[in-house]
Parts: structure tokens; sequence; C-alpha cells
């Protein structure tokens, strides 16, 4: 037999062999035995650990405290934490807002997404222009060339209509309080407010001019109702900038403004706004009330309540001074220096319905605005009573 000639042959070879021939190679042949790895294990620096440990503490007690203070809790509270260092946000965040805008509100531009849903309220279904009274009221305000009227006329029943420069902006005095009207109750409707939640009267409400809640306490509590009323029936300005808060304030109405498709009308100051920056044309504010009869924008019991409302409004020396005794008129009226102004929708006896609007630009506080507007409305009466249209 061959000697093996690997370790491995050996190890082979000397299993095969019988028990009395193993003896014979069992001297040459030795087990490979592995080797095994050390394990080294290291020794723990105790110096390391405790400068670890001084340095965990120190994060502790120094660092973030610190950040807390200067970062997260001005993010979660909403507060500068360095009041004397001021930064307009927007322009940061929209540093073309000077020269590329198409939405304006509360004095800031803004560039916003177009709006390709379709209005929320409906246009006025115009037919033919009455140019017959176009030409009369023309004829009128030429007899006053210190004035600027724009008036808007709409029958209900043919849809004819006459229009003095009524896509032209006005400020809007106290007929803003229309808008705001409806969108209070857009905001009942959705349930976000009841007529019966009450809100206390505190000075930042209080506003001079129209209305008696400014001479009122400061604690006193009045229910939306009641907040609404004295809003249209005495033009309170106090409870106009009491429901417009809480609505959503400026910044929501003029939202509301352009989802219901008013492309003009806009509120830019709290009332009285004696300036006239709150604004809007004729023919808007004739679709504002327009839509107060739309069933699909308001429900029987929101129109009721605000035709109960405009139905006693006291001031009746604008239009109403030009309507018969037995005509029905609900409405709101306007009145700054240099704007006089009145709009609603007159009821006549024989059935006949109409809207009709007028904003007249004159000098400051100028008698003639209400003369014209007294002989305008008398005018219009006469020829919507006894002209067939």
């Amino acid at each position: 037999m061959a000697k093996p000639q690997y370790k491995n042959d050996y190890i082979q070879g000397y299993a095969n062999y019988p028990k009395q021939a193993r003896s014979k190679y069992s001297a040459n042949i030795r087990p490979v035995k592995l080797k095994k790895r050390k394990t080294v294990k290291h020794k723990a620096n105790p110096l390391a650990l405790l400068i670890n440990l001084v340095l965990a503490v120190l994060f502790t007690i120094y660092v973030i405290p610190v950040y807390y203070n200067q970062v997260t809790r001005p993010l979660l509270t909403r507060t500068n934490k360095y009041p004397a260092v001021k930064a307009d946000m927007h322009k940061i965040a929209f540093p073309t807002a000077n020269y590329l805008y198409n939405s304006h509100i509360l004095g800031i531009n803004y560039l916003q997404k177009t709006e390709s849903a379709k209005p929320q309220m409906q246009k006025i279904y115009e037919t033919y222009n009455m140019t017959a009274l176009e030409a009369k009221l023309k004829n009128l305000a030429a007899s006053y060339p210190s004035l600027k009227p724009s008036v808007y006329v709409w029958d209900y029943e043919s849809g004819k209509h006459a229009d003095v420069l009524a896509n032209e902006v006005f400020p809007t005095a106290s007929i803003i309080k229309i808008p705001v009207l409806i969108q209070l109750f857009r905001s009942i409707e959705a349930g976000a407010i009841k007529l019966d939640d009450k809100i206390s009267m505190t000075p930042y409400y209080k506003s001079e001019g129209s209305g008696s809640l400014q001479f009122k306490g400061d604690k006193a509590v009045y229910t939306i109702d009641e907040l609404a009323r004295v809003m249209i029936t005495e033009s309170d300005n106090s409870a106009t900038n009491m429901l417009l808060a809480a609505t959503g304030g400026m910044n929501a109405m003029n939202q509301s403004l352009r989802k219901w498709g008013m492309k003009e009308t806009r509120i830019n100051d709290w009332l009285p706004d004696l300036a006239g920056t709150n604004v809007t044309t004729a023919k808007e504010m004739a679709t504002l009330l327009y839509n107060i009869d739309n069933p699909t924008f308001f429900t029987i019991y929101s129109r009721e309540k605000m035709i109960d409302y405009m139905s006693h409004v006291h001031n009746n020396r604008l239009i109403q001074a030009g309507l018969p005794k037995d005509a029905i008129f609900i409405h709101k009226t306007g009145d700054i220096g240099k704007m006089l102004g009145d709009a609603g929708i007159v009821f006549t006896p024989n059935g006949k319905k109409y809207i009709v609007v007028m904003l007249v630009n004159r000098p400051y506080n100028s008698p003639q605005g209400k003369d014209f507007i007294v002989a305008a409305s008398s005018l219009i009466y006469n020829y919507m009573l006894n002209t067939n249209l």
C-alpha cells in the first residue's frame, strides 16, 4: 500500500484500516487542531465615561432649555421672542407682491389661484335696456352738475334694466352692511353661529357715527339677533363691527364676496370708514339684493329674517321719500361726507317689483345728493308703474 501524501489522506486512510493495522500508522497521524481566535476585551475608560456624563448633563441643563425658549416655545405659542426685530413675512414669502398680484385684502396684495368654480350667487338676468328711463335719469343728473350719480334699476317681471354708470366703483358707506348681513346668515346656515348666541360689548368694537350701541356700557351683552337688527334698522356701526368679527373679520368677508362672484365689492376698513375705502358698484349691490330671494342660496327662514330687518330701516328720507305711502320698500342706506346712497327692493301696490340702487358722489355733505335721490326715486317709480315694459 502506497504511503499517503497528505495529512487528510493519512486521516482518511487511518479511519479505513482495521483496528489491528491502525497502530502501524498511528504514530504518524496527528489530528489537526483549529486554533481559536482570542477575544480581546477592552477595558472601559473611567475618564471617558465621566467626560460623556458631564457633557450630557451640561447639554440637558444649558442647551435644551435655551433651544426650547428661543425656538420651540415661540413657534408653539406664536410669540415673537425678539420684538425689536421686525420683518414683513408677507414680503419675504411673496417678494413679487408689489407688482404681481390679482387680489387685494386689507391693504396687502396677494397672488391667488384663479377661481374656475361657478360663482355661488346667481347673476341678474337682463333682457333689454330701458333707454327711455336712462335718458330721463341722465337729464335729471344734468341738473345737478356737482354730483356724480350711479343708478341701476332692474324689473323682476321683464328683466329689463336701466344703467347709469352702474359698473363704476363707488364708496359703499353703510350699504356695506347688506353683504355683512348676508355673510351672517350664510354663517348661521353653515352652523358656525346662531341667532341666540351672545357677544359682549368691548371698547374695541365701539364705533362713532350712526347707532346707539356706542353709548352703552362696555360689559353689555347682546344676542346676534339684536345686533343684526340694530345694524340694519339703526345702521349701527358698533353692531356691524361685532358681527363682522364674529363671522371671520374683513378677510373672510372679502373671500366670501369673491366666491359669490363680486369682483369690485370689498371691505377695507372697520366702520364708520369715513374715508370711503369700502367700495362696490350699483350693479353688484343689486346682485346681492337679488340673491336674497335665491332659494338655492338662502333658506326661507333666512330670507324672512333679512326682509324683516330691512323693512324697518329708520332712515326713510332717500329712495323711500320718493315713493307713495302704499309702496313697500326693503333697503339699506349709506351716508358719509362724500357719498350718499340707498339700495333696496320696491314692491308696488299693483304687484310690480323692482330693484333700485343709487350711489351719489357729492361735495362734502351737500344736500343736493338727497334731493337727487328723492327726485330720481319718484321718476323711476312713475316710469315702472305707468310704462308698459
